[in-house]
């Protein structure tokens, strides 16, 4: 079957498609100005799915530093997804993360890259796993609701072992 998407970068043209997915498909919204912030930092780490002329996903990410042992490490962070349910189950949302994790390790050097997600949102769990992420520990009443969160994490660089991970994000868990 032939794709029926594109994936490209954001353009502040596309707003009002990305907040609009946002505000209808999940739970956890954010202000106009939160996504032309991390666009304008990161604008490589910023990607929607669009189908014909409309956009039916999107991916932001952020880049975040930190220190380990008086060394810098730079995290990739995955601050929202979503897809158009319309358009599920059609690799659009692997492609999104695919994108953005070219965009965070080519452009922008992470060495980690981490993600919170539900841990009732088990199509999202799955996915995160096939793409070799792995859950750090829980969260408790991470969102606003009061329902726990998986951190999960993802090594991009040879130096970021799991003591590094421990020592940037484990602070964040409970295991």
């Amino acid at each position: 079957m032939q794709k029926q998407y594109i994936i490209r970068r954001f353009n502040p043209k596309d707003l009002d498609s990305v907040i609009k997915l946002n505000w209808v498909f999940l739970p956890e919204n954010y202000p106009s100005f939160f996504f032309l912030e991390n666009y304008t930092h990161w604008p490589e780490a910023f990607f929607v799915a669009e189908s014909g002329d409309k956009i039916v996903g999107y991916v932001m990410c952020r880049v975040e530093d930190k220190y380990y042992r008086f060394s810098p490490v730079k995290l990739g962070h995955v601050l929202s997804i979503a897809v158009d349910k319309k358009h599920r189950r059609r690799g659009i949302a692997t492609a999104l993360m695919r994108r953005a994790e070219e965009g965070l390790v080519g452009s922008y050097e992470v060495d980690v890259i981490y993600l919170e997600v539900r841990v009732s949102n088990d199509p999202a769990i799955s996915l995160y796993k096939k793409l070799d992420y792995r859950v750090l520990g829980v969260m408790p009443s991470y969102y606003s609701d009061g329902e726990d969160g998986y951190l999960m994490v993802k090594s991009t660089s040879d130096r970021a072992d799991d003591r590094l991970i421990q020592a940037v994000l484990g602070y964040r868990v409970r295991k």
